[in-house]
């Protein structure tokens, strides 16, 4: 749906995530895993392209076999697109986008599955005066939002400043810490909490990171290490500063992969090891460094919490369908769509008349 406009200004806004396939099938997971490994794997390890797709295929009978037998479906997809919805929603009631005469087209995309976020960004090249891509996950890296940015270079080309903006820093935002604190607090089960002397543990999950190479040096890529552990503090901060809080201890669970080199320490393994040596038996685990539950968090981390043998414990959702979380990344992209149009107001007056042609960006 696009909103009216009285003066012709309409641009794009794109919500991109990962993208994993709802249902396990070997013909859908098969692109999927080989786009994977092209896009992601090959920016941290040199491997030849016979590899690539030999590496590919592997983990599609890998992820088929396990998820078939687990019954697991991703979430990922759906959730998305309801956070594009919900986003969509906000934006059509925004009163300063209609004061300004500005229309916009809210899409989902995905970097691994159709609707592929390259094939929207053409879509929305020859009919919109701008887009802004939202990259669905609170900390950015080469990894994440910076697939989103390489494929807006391919587009676009360097100076794609006037055509198109990519969101970035979400996890900066003081709002997005209120936004999960009431989702943390507010989810939490009766028997989570504290039992006399014993205070539950809490495991805060995020993607880890590459920290050395396989070289032993640092990575050529911005893995995001420093703001993937500037977040945690944050966080850890402001849950056990909160009058709500009822856990003794809050751990950085990461989830790592395995190729590349030396990864993040501080892994989900280790978090909930240290909590059950120290006899807590209770735990909580919230993924923070996720906007959407998909395959790492709501199988891969809740199956490391349900083998960790302590007696007590509860896997708390993503934001996932927030309506507050909504209302909160709405205006924030209400304002980088202002600022877009801002742009082009320049561009125009710099004699770019025509702001959807190649030109421009």
């Amino acid at each position: 749906m696009v909103a009216g406009t009285v003066n012709g200004r309409r641009y794009g806004v794109v919500l991109v995530t990962y993208g994993e396939v709802e249902r396990p099938a070997i013909r859908k997971l098969l692109p999927s895993s080989r786009k994977i490994v092209h896009v992601v794997t090959r920016q941290i390890v040199t491997l030849p392209k016979a590899l690539i797709y030999a590496l590919a295929d592997y983990r599609t009978v890998k992820h088929y076999l396990d998820w078939q037998f687990n019954r697991y479906r991703s979430r990922l997809v759906p959730i998305n697109r309801v956070q594009t919805e919900g986003v969509k929603r906000e934006l059509a009631a925004s009163t300063r986008l209609a004061a300004a005469g500005i229309g916009v087209e809210v899409a989902e995309a995905y970097y691994f599955v159709p609707p592929y976020l390259e094939t929207v960004l053409e879509r929305f090249r020859s009919t919109l005066a701008g887009v802004v891509v939202v990259p669905m996950i609170p900390v950015e890296s080469a990894f994440s939002c910076g697939v989103a940015c390489q494929m807006v270079i391919d587009l676009h080309g360097e100076a794609h400043a006037g055509k198109v903006r990519v969101m970035h820093g979400l996890w900066k935002h003081e709002e997005l810490y209120r936004i999960y604190l009431d989702h943390l607090f507010g989810s939490l089960l009766p028997e989570m909490h504290p039992a006399g002397d014993s205070k539950p543990g809490l495991v805060l999950v995020i993607h880890g990171t590459i920290v050395r190479g396989r070289d032993g040096n640092p990575p050529a890529v911005f893995t995001g290490l420093e703001e993937t552990y500037a977040f945690y503090r944050i966080m850890r901060d402001r849950i056990l500063s909160d009058p709500r809080n009822v856990f003794g201890e809050v751990k950085l669970g990461c989830l790592n992969h395995t190729a590349g080199g030396e990864w993040t320490p501080d892994t989900v393994q280790k978090a909930l090891g240290e909590l059950r040596d120290a006899g807590v038996d209770a735990v909580a685990m919230f993924p923070f460094g996720y906007f959407a539950d998909n395959s790492e968090t709501d199988y891969e981390a809740k199956k490391l919490l349900d083998a960790s043998g302590i007696v007590r414990r509860q896997y708390i959702p993503c934001i996932n369908e927030s309506t507050d979380f909504f209302r909160w990344l709405g205006r924030l992209i209400e304002k980088e769509v202002v600022k877009l149009d801002r742009q082009r107001d320049f561009f125009c007056a710099e004699g770019d008349s025509e702001p959807n042609k190649e030109s421009s960006s």
